[in-house]
Formats: structure tokens, sequence, C-alpha cells
């Protein structure tokens, strides 16, 4: 009869067992759409071995490059990604140690009185009567202490792999904080990038105003000089001091503007005001960079937003494997050896060495129904991350087209606006010539002043929209920082 109940008992633990092998699926990872085939590309050539541009060989401004330093000294988002960094790796330390035994040692002294009806008291004097111990191992009936000095040890044994995966998607989750923190890096130097340019831009443009207000000037000197000797009348004078004081207030308007830059540079960096230092020559388009053979699949995936959303998705990924493993039974095996005595004189005798073995099987039952659940929120999780995951690659290739093609009309645009310039400053120098000799009218040579101004202000512009462009195009390609 003995026999058969534990051979019952057996068959019901196998049962649960069983049952709580009864897991869900995790989804395989999912991979991103494919790309298009005959996609722009700097020279049309999809393979090669694609080597990421350097922030410092791409872009050669040491005042730009100042001013990135000390950004990245003063942000305090930039700080705070740090240190979430640093929290993301004590995470994964703290995984890696989950799959070691733990090891306590210590030292434990209690007391107990028992009644003289209870098991134990009734126990203690039996035993004290015994003729098989000693005059030392006789309990102390009024007061028995207890004393132990040793260490103890438990282990989870990673039968399923739960803790493998919970250490794989700590490893994940730090890659992608990593990846985070570079991303805000390219960020921030964009945006202290477009400042720097734009300042550089609104130097240019005061320049230009300057340097027509000047010229115009001479045309002023000749109306005046006409209208001396009757030749040009008030209107026309008029008329120009009207331009004069037009683009002079415009120079003050720029003014305004530099002010305005510099003062969101100086936050930037976190200043208190003074003056940026800055070059005088918008950024070329870096044709050497442009006409590299690249791999669009390897330069997207290099992309620092993309590769945090991929190491998310694998985290997420072993995240769901952690929770399937938690349908499965917990297997734990304890140890402890020490001193143990209950007296102080025997306590350290070599005699009193105790040590236990312990090995234990837990199995989910009634809670089933919750590791459902959070296995199903991690399942879902897993379907974000990829649809993050997909998002990011579509961004990226659709921003990297976009760019690529932008260059490659602002070429034509920046020719043909240069020529129109050349154009005009040659028109200015015969409208005057023409004004002098009687076959134009002051009216005309107003309108070759402003025409030439207007080029060269869309020239610039252009020259900043070009600018601009190259600047993304660093992103774009997943450029690196270091």
């Amino acid at each position: 009869m003995k026999k058969y109940n534990h051979k019952f008992i057996l068959y019901g633990f196998a049962a649960l067992t069983l049952a709580s092998c009864a897991t869900p699926q995790v989804a395989e990872l999912k991979k991103a759409n494919p790309l298009p085939a005959g996609v722009v590309n700097t020279n049309s050539a999809q393979t090669g071995d694609y080597k990421q541009i350097n922030l410092k060989e791409y872009f050669t401004d040491p005042h730009l490059m100042a001013l990135f330093d000390q950004v990245v000294k003063a942000n305090p988002d930039f700080q705070i990604a740090q240190q979430r960094v640093e929290i993301a790796n004590s995470f994964l330390q703290r995984s890696k140690m989950d799959l070691l035994p733990s090891l306590e040692v210590g030292v434990r002294a209690s007391g107990d009185h028992y009644g003289k009806y209870t098991m134990e008291g009734v126990g203690n004097y039996d035993t004290n009567l015994s003729s098989n111990i000693t005059e030392e191992q006789k309990i102390n009936r009024d007061f028995t202490p207890n004393y132990w000095l040793g260490g103890r040890s438990s282990w989870e044994i990673d039968a399923w792999g739960k803790l493998k995966n919970k250490k794989i998607a700590a490893q994940k989750k730090y890659l992608a904080s990593t990846e985070g923190l570079r991303l805000l890096q390219v960020e921030l130097f964009t945006d202290i990038a477009n400042l720097y340019y734009q300042l550089v831009a609104l130097d240019s443009k005061l320049e230009i105003y300057q340097k027509n207000y000047n010229l115009q000037q001479r045309a002023f000197e000749i109306i005046l000089a006409q209208r001396e000797v009757g030749k040009a009348t008030e209107l026309a004078v008029q008329q120009f001091k009207a331009q004069n004081n037009n683009w002079l207030a415009e120079i003050e308007h720029i003014k305004v503007g530099i002010v305005t830059v510099e003062q969101a540079i100086t936050s930037l960096t976190g200043s208190y005001g003074g003056e940026v230092k800055r070059g005088k020559i918008l950024m070329p388009t870096n044709m050497e960079v442009l006409n590299k053979p690249i791999n669009i699949e390897s330069v997207i995936h290099s992309r620092p937003d993309v590769a945090s959303n991929y190491y998310v998705l694998e985290a997420s990924q072993a995240d769901a494997k952690v929770a399937k493993a938690a349908f499965y039974p917990r297997i734990d095996i304890g140890a402890s050896v020490g001193l143990n005595s209950f007296s102080a004189e025997t306590f350290f005798k070599p005699t009193s060495l105790a040590a236990q073995l312990l090995g234990g099987l837990m199995v989910p039952v009634f809670n089933k129904g919750q590791l459902k659940h959070e296995f199903n929120i991690a399942s879902k999780e897993q379907e974000i991350a990829f649809l993050s995951y997909q998002k990011s690659v579509t961004n990226a290739f659709n921003e990297l087209q976009a760019i690529l093609k932008q260059t490659r009309i602002y070429e034509k645009v920046l020719k043909l606006k240069s020529e129109e310039v050349g154009f005009l400053n040659k028109g200015v120098e015969v409208s005057n010539d023409l004004y002098i000799t009687g076959y134009a009218n002051y009216f005309e040579l107003i309108n070759s002043q402003k025409s030439k101004l207007q080029a060269e202000l869309d020239l610039l512009e252009f020259q900043h929209q070009n600018t601009r462009n190259n600047v993304l195009l660093f992103k774009a390609l997943g450029g690196k920082l270091n």
C-alpha cells in the first residue's frame, strides 16, 4: 500500500510537470522588408566595402569642431543619456551574476525556553535522561541556545534558458542605449552645425548688402551729378535714396539675426554670451564622399537609430523567451556548511561541524493564467519593437535617397545661379555706362542693381540649403563621431 502511494505521488508530480510544459511559442525575429532594386545611389552601385565616414574628416572647420566639443560637455540631455548607458551596463553585469551561485557568510544565535508540555520540552527532558549521550551533549532545559557560524549557497539551475535569456536581453538593451547615445551625439552635432552655418550665412548676407550698398553709392553719385546739370530729375534722386534706406534697414535687421543665432549657440554650449568664432565659407559638397561606392544595406544598418531599434528588437525576443521559461519548473539547489551547537563550550569543536544539501523543484499551477498574460505582453512588445525597427529602416532609406537626389540637384542649381550672378555683375557695369551715355534711364539702373543683389542673395540661400543638406548627409550615411 505504501509503495502504491509513492507511485501515485510520483505520477501526479509528473503530470503536473508535463502540464507546465505546454507553453506558447516565441516568434522568430522578423526581417525588415527588402530594399527596392534600382535605387538612387552615389554611383548606382549596390555592392562594395563601405567604410563609415569620420566626423573630423568630413567636417574640416576647426571652429565648428570646437563648438561641438563644448556642446557635448555642456548639454544636460547628453549627460543624462550617459548615465542611462551606465544604468544599462549595471543591469547587464547583474544579469551575469544571476547565472552564478549565491554565497552568504554569517553568524546566527538564538535561544528558546520550551514549556514542560511541549514536544520540544519533553524531547529535551527525555534526551538528557538517555545513557547514550555525554555530559557535553546534555541540553539546557531552562534556556536552550543555538549558535551557527558558516556559509550557505543557493543556485537556480538554468535548465530552460531563463537566466541566459535575461542576460541576452540586458546585453541588447545596453547596446541599444550606447547606440542611443551615439544618435544623440549626431543630433547635437547636426543642431550646432546648422546654427553655425546659419551664422556664417548671415555674415555673408551682411557682406553682400554692404558691398552692394557701396556699389550703389557710385550710381547714386552719378545721379546727383546728372541732376546738377539737368540730365536727371529729383524723382531719380529720391528713388535712389529710398533704395539706400531700404538696404541700410536690411543691414541692421541682419545684425539682429546674427545676435539671435549667437545667443542660441552660446546657450547650447553652456556659455555666458560672448562672440562665436567662425569661418567665412559655407560647407561645399564633399564629392569624394559622394562618389564613393556604398552598400545601401550596410549604410542603413550602421546608423545609430536603426541599430538601436534592432537591438531593442533582439532584447524583446529574449524577454519573450524569459516569459516562456516561467512556465517550466524552477529547479533550485541549496547548501550550507558551518559550526552549529547549542552550547558555547562545544561550538568551536570539530564535531560541531554541520552541513546541509537541499534540492527543490517548483511547478507553476494556479498562476498559469498570470504567466500567459505576461507572455502575451512580451510577445506584443516584440511585435512593437519590430514595427519600430521597420519604421526606422524605411525612414533611413527614404532620407538617404532624398538627400542624395537633392545633392545632385543642388550641384546644377548652384552652377546656374553662379552664372546668373556673373551675368548680372556685368549687367550693372553696362547699365552704368549706358546711363552716362544716355542709352538707359535711372529706372533701368535701379533695376539692374536690385536684380544683382537678389541673384547674390538667392545664390547664398542655395549655398546655405546645400550646406544643411551636406550636414544631413553625414547623419544619413551613419557617420562615425570618432
